[in-house]
């Protein structure tokens, strides 16, 4: 890449990055000269299946108007059989770059989340079974049946307390938690309604527990995890670098999803192919979660440092490296290679890559807004929460406030009681 600078600068001076420096490096370990120039075309080089010709970098080697080609440039067969490569200075592989999962605004049913809908089926078929259960109990058993006038010794009716609405409303004051005026006398009704207390102590415990999980962490969405899941869709577009060792990947691999994959892309309209990496990152950030780019790992890890709305989605579809290309029967093959052997061993490499990939040119601006959002949220703790990110408390603030209410007024009840009872 160039340099950002406000003099005019010219010949090597003009370039930086990390294929400047790994061509220092070996210069200075081999002791030659160098002149740095952009391909023509701006291509890495491919072959064009009906002429047989090469383009790119790949066409300057054969043409001889270079010595070296260095760059991202991918070791592959096709271009293996036309020039030289040297032993490769760092691993890659093909990934996915797509946007980060975002936030998804609170749901008005939230508080249903913590438990499954089978779940949720099962308490209320339980709920009506244990009332349905209660009230036939009541009915059978005789301590159940009561005086409505404790003066009169011999009635005509006696009343059972147990009819079907209140056994519904005692099974829904226990699941809330709440009690209820009535209370089983018979020893059937008490166990049945032991087993239902402590049926509805385990799913409130759990129920309350899984909330606050709910309630605290994010929930993102993500549509895809793997490159089997954008295979499997036709929402999310896709596509990769046009004529490069990406796209070859997946129009010459026999692997059933990958090429659907490429099917896919090809008859896609409009062409999801890009001239660049760069227009594809654009269009992977400016689509919103409506296309992904195919690209290299080590370029996703350039892009992902910079860009934080951006991520890479699964791991690598394949394994590869990137060389230095020279003419066929290269003379100075072997001694890069050795170069670079050195330069690996004592770390050199390890250290350009840290220095243009997380250093240099905006890298690692998304880990130190990562460190401050973690910083902010600790500092932030003792502080109350803003009241639109509490949307998903109203349910529960609804739900204690009744619970007050109710005590409250079975409060003035009982006192009321107590003061009839005082005055009579």
């Amino acid at each position: 890449m160039r340099k950002d600078s406000s003099e005019k600068l010219t010949g090597n001076a003009q370039f930086e990055g990390y294929a400047v420096d790994l061509i220092h490096e070996i210069s200075r370990i081999l002791g030659f000269n160098y002149t740095i120039r952009l391909a023509p075309d701006g291509r890495y080089g491919s072959l064009n299946r009906e002429t047989k010709e090469w383009d790119g970098m790949i066409r300057e080697l054969l043409d001889q108007k270079a010595d070296l080609a260095i760059a991202d440039l991918t070791i592959t067969y096709d271009r293996e059989q036309a020039v030289d490569f040297t032993m490769p200075f760092m691993n890659l592989g093909i990934s996915i770059l797509y946007r980060k999962p975002i936030k998804q605004p609170p749901n008005l049913f939230s508080f249903l989340s913590p438990l499954s809908l089978d779940v949720w089926i099962y308490m209320a078929t339980a709920y009506l079974g244990v009332s349905v259960l209660l009230f036939i109990l009541a009915r059978f058993s005789p301590y159940e049946w009561e005086n409505p006038h404790p003066c009169n010794n011999e009635p005509d009716v006696l009343e059972n307390q147990f009819t079907l609405l209140n056994s519904l409303w005692f099974t829904i004051g226990s699941l809330m938690q709440q009690g209820s005026d009535i209370a089983p006398k018979a020893v059937s009704t008490r166990m049945v309604a032991g087993m239902w207390w402590f049926f509805t102590l385990i799913m409130i415990s759990s129920y309350t527990a899984n909330l606050a999980a709910f309630l605290t962490v994010e929930r993102m969405d993500s549509p895809i995890e793997s490159a089997e899941d954008l295979a499997k869709q036709t929402k999310i577009k896709y596509g990769a670098l046009r004529g490069g060792s990406t796209a070859a990947f997946f129009r010459d691999s026999n692997f059933s999803t990958y090429q659907r994959m490429w099917s896919f892309m090809e008859s896609a309209r409009p062409s999801v192919f890009t001239v660049s990496n760069v227009e594809g990152v654009d269009r992977v950030v400016k689509g919103k979660g409506s296309y992904a780019f195919l690209m290299e790992s080590t370029s996703i890890e350039y892009v992902i440092e910079r860009n934080c709305e951006l991520t890479q989605v699964g791991g690598m579809l394949d394994s590869k490296g990137y060389g230095i290309a020279m003419p066929p029967n290269s003379p100075f093959r072997t001694a890069i290679s050795g170069a670079i052997l050195k330069l690996q061993e004592e770390g050199k490499l390890h250290i350009l890559k840290t220095r243009w990939w997380k250093e240099k040119r905006g890298g690692g601006a998304c880990r130190v807004n990562n460190a401050f959002s973690r910083m902010q949220m600790v500092t932030n703790t003792p502080q109350p929460t803003p009241i639109k990110d509490t949307e998903d408390l109203v349910p529960i603030t609804h739900f204690i406030y009744f619970r007050l209410l109710y005590r409250t007024k079975r409060r003035k009840r009982a006192a009321r009681r107590t003061n009839s009872v005082w005055r009579t």
